[in-house]
């Protein structure tokens, strides 16, 4: 008898222990190349959150403004992502490609910033800076022009 309810308890555990984290596809499901881009824009996003604005405001949430920018809602958004990292496989080749895609934006603005950082050096050192004049020099010039309206 023991070994029967020994053998009962061993079925149901290994009977829960099955995999059920295969999501079902949703039927709105975001294809891959797009939620490539929408990772890669929400991992900026992210990350802009502490950098201060024009008007010197801090931790904006930009994250309603990717969901527009794609035209989907959060939920849609996280049914797909549940659905991608439910296939492990699928996941680490998106992450794969958003790791890919923003070390392609940051050669491009890093390369910006150099041009740009040559530039202001360029026009900086083409600067000539006038020496001040001394105060003695405006006071005699001041003298000169009073005596020569007399």
């Amino acid at each position: 008898m023991k070994r029967l309810i020994f053998l009962f308890f061993a079925f149901i555990f290994l009977y829960n222990c099955t995999s059920n984290t295969i999501y079902k596809k949703p039927t709105d499901l975001i294809p891959k190349d797009s939620m490539v881009i929408l990772i890669q824009q929400m991992l900026i996003a992210s990350s802009s959150k502490n950098v201060k604005t024009i008007n010197l405001q801090r931790k904006i949430d930009y994250f309603p403004f990717v969901y527009d920018r794609f035209k989907i809602d959060s939920t849609r958004f996280q049914k797909s992502s549940f659905y991608y990292t439910s296939k492990i496989d699928a996941y680490n080749e998106i992450l794969a490609k958003v790791k890919k895609g923003l070390e392609i934006e940051k050669e491009k603005y890093t390369v910006l910033k150099k041009r740009q950082d040559s530039i202001n050096r360029d026009s900086v050192s083409k600067l000539k800076v006038k020496k001040p004049i001394k105060k003695d020099a405006l006071e005699f010039s001041k003298k000169k022009v009073l005596k020569t309206k007399l």
